[in-house]
């Protein structure tokens, strides 16, 4: 598991417990381990999956979003690119937005500012995303309420 992954795991246990939810961690750094993990999945009967974000997971988006709902599973992921994918939903900060920061970042660079010295600054800008033909392959109806709060719904 990678950094990222890390730090995203580490609040999960009391988010869950406050929430009266039973969770398992499963690492997977290959597509065989990802394979391996779906079956312990279905094995386990898991009620849902949240995919960590990491840039090994993101590569493999199709794998894992093609996994989760052939195994009926719903799956929340931290960024819309496995939505895309056909995941079920997303929540996390604005790739688009993060991209810009950095263009800024490298035209402070280009002008002469030392990276040093230049602040750390967490994303500001997140977005919900939810795929409704994947919810619909899941035999899950997504209330209005939930639609409408999403920043993009993807028929």
């Amino acid at each position: 598991m990678r950094r990222t992954a890390e730090t995203t795991l580490r609040e999960i246990p009391e988010a869950a417990r406050a929430l009266g939810l039973q969770i398992q961690v499963l690492n997977a750094s290959t597509s065989r381990e990802i394979e391996a993990a779906s079956a312990t999945l279905v094995r386990d009967r898991a009620d849902a999956l949240f995919v960590a974000p990491d840039g090994f997971f993101t590569s493999r988006r199709v794998q894992l979003a093609t996994l989760a709902t052939r195994h009926g599973i719903a799956a929340a992921y931290s960024n819309r690119e496995y939505v895309e994918a056909g995941g079920l939903m997303s929540y996390g900060a604005d790739i688009l937005d993060h991209y810009r920061q950095i263009g800024v970042y490298t035209g402070r660079i280009l002008k002469g500012a030392k990276p040093a010295d230049l602040p750390v600054e967490q994303a500001t800008k997140f977005e919900f995303v939810i795929n409704l033909q994947t919810a619909r392959a899941l035999g899950l109806e997504m209330p209005n309420s939930l639609q409408l709060l999403a920043d993009e719904v993807i028929e």
